[in-house]
């Protein structure tokens, strides 16, 4: 018998169905009482431990070695700083008749949060654009965001975003910021086992988000704020988020033409430049919003889901570009000749 498989125009990320599951256990048994404390205190330093992770992966030899493209790194930050934040601000002009005021929120903050590392190098790949200007781009958007995310959050969303304060920027930092730099100190004695082991911590990478998002859903549950989202707001939210990410695929594409960007930096920064971080943004949202946090992820959650689909139709397409083909069979006869002059030497 034939495998089962889920279309190819339709790239579902498992990952996105165990997002989906875990919201569903905290839907049926939410956490409650001590349950809660203790989920909330695992949440904390799941959250910490996941940031020490990214600091002592990240190599700061290959971050440095990325900046000589500055240019291309710089178009990716305002895309995903000053651009995306901009729209987030006009989209206030639809509450009520699409949002109400906590999607809004949600959606703002979404247009906060850094862009993704793995699906933007995977894309590129696919496409066959720039892949280390891609792996540079989002590494540096990661580490920005680390900082920028909190202080826009502060400028744009202040009093208004559930639990957020400026004590909330502290609590970020020492959460968030203080635990990468520890691992970027101590990368030099455990970088080594950390890249041995990369598929074992990157379970542990992918179980610290369960546990954020089951404790922030969970927290939603008791405080009942399912009640305020019916299935007409949510359909308006994902028309608007459709139309974000549309809008975002053809500035970056566009916009980095117009900059003179060649053929392959254009294919890393669009998909650089149009995505959202999910795993950079749940622990920074469980911090900002607190009890509010399972509206406030929830745009961010449809828009991760969304730009996967998207951006692999996208990438498929472009691999087939005249121009890419003509490279690629361009560079085989290099290739071939390199390797048979090895082969005499």
């Amino acid at each position: 018998m034939k495998r089962l498989r889920w279309p190819r125009w339709m790239p579902i990320d498992p990952y996105i169905l165990l997002l989906l599951g875990t919201v569903g256990l905290a839907a049926l048994l939410p956490a409650r009482g001590t349950g809660a404390d203790v989920a909330s205190g695992a949440s904390t330093g799941a959250i910490a431990f996941l940031f020490f992770l990214y600091g002592a992966r990240l190599s700061t030899r290959e971050a440095m070695d990325g900046v000589r493209h500055w240019r291309l790194h710089v178009t990716v930050l305002a895309c995903t700083f000053v651009v995306f934040p901009l729209f987030g601000l006009a989209s206030r002009g639809l509450v009520p008749v699409f949002l109400t005021d906590p999607l809004h929120q949600g959606l703002l903050f979404l247009t906060l949060v850094p862009s993704t590392i793995q699906s933007s190098i995977a894309f590129t790949s696919i496409a066959r654009g720039n892949v280390p200007a891609a792996i540079c781009a989002g590494s540096f958007s990661s580490l920005v965001g680390i900082v920028v995310t909190p202080l826009l959050a502060a400028a744009l969303l202040g009093g208004s975003g559930g639990g957020f304060s400026a004590d909330s920027v502290v609590e970020i930092v020492l959460q968030l910021l203080v635990p990468f730099v520890a691992g970027q100190l101590l990368r030099r004695w455990i970088g080594g086992f950390v890249a041995r082991h990369k598929k074992v911590l990157g379970l542990v990478d992918r179980g610290s988000i369960l546990l954020v998002v089951y404790t922030a859903f969970s927290e939603g549950m008791v405080q009942g704020i399912w009640h305020q989202v019916s299935p007409v707001r949510l359909a308006g939210l994902l028309v608007v988020e459709a139309v974000l990410l549309a809008v975002m695929l053809l500035l970056t594409w566009y916009g980095a033409k117009g900059l003179g960007f060649g053929r392959e930096d254009r294919i890393a920064i669009q998909f650089a430049g149009s995505k959202k971080s999910l795993a950079a943004g749940l622990p920074m949202a469980s911090v900002l919003f607190g009890a509010q946090a399972s509206l406030a992820v929830l745009p961010l959650m449809l828009f991760h889901q969304m730009q996967l689909m998207v951006c692999a139709v996208i990438a498929k397409r472009r691999s087939r570009d005249p121009e890419a083909v003509a490279s690629e069979e361009q560079a085989a006869p290099e290739r071939t000749a390199v390797g048979t002059g090895s082969r005499s030497g």
